[in-house]
């Protein structure tokens, strides 16, 4: 099971294997690619990339970056959606997210609002906290947010926060 230095499974499915929407996303690269007529040489140095690069992305072995499948999109001639057209239902109920979700959130709508940046009340606390001027105030407030959630929650969240530290980090 690949794994990165915090143990997660980068996107890969418990048993390691690649996610079913990386795969899917990667057959498109390729049945497109193939339409085409293009080889993977010309699409790697379209991209800049080794044809290896291609083939593991075609594969789902290696996960696509946005900037990555944006070029893609661009080299041959489709929108970015074209990626995932179609894509199976039970494919897409094994994204990351849904996987790995740190907080094991439910995926009840009345539990969890997946939109949660479109609520009012959401909007207006991050409005109000970004205008607090005094460090002393907004480092209190945040304070007092994470003393308000479970000790599990807490723990996971300074866990998620680490890990998007080290990722601004490297």
């Amino acid at each position: 099971m690949k794994k990165d230095r915090q143990g997660n499974l980068r996107g890969r499915l418990l048993n390691g294997e690649p996610n079913p929407v990386d795969v899917y996303v990667g057959s498109r690269v390729r049945m497109r690619r193939t339409i085409l007529g293009m080889s993977q040489q010309r699409l790697a140095k379209e991209l800049s990339v080794t044809f290896q690069q291609i083939q593991k992305y075609e594969k789902g072995l290696n996960r696509i970056g946005a900037s990555r499948l944006w070029d893609l999109a661009q080299v041959l001639g489709v929108n970015v959606d074209f990626f995932y057209e179609d894509l199976d239902p039970v494919a897409s109920d094994q994204s990351p997210r849904k996987l790995n979700c740190s907080l094991q959130l439910s995926q009840d709508p009345a539990v969890f609002d997946a939109d949660i940046l479109l609520r009012k009340d959401v909007l207006t606390l991050i409005r109000c906290y970004i205008r607090i001027k005094d460090p002393k105030m907004a480092k209190a407030i945040l304070s007092m947010a994470k003393a308000a959630i479970p000790e599990n929650e807490r723990l996971a969240l300074n866990a998620d926060m680490n890990d998007i530290e080290d990722e601004e980090n490297t």
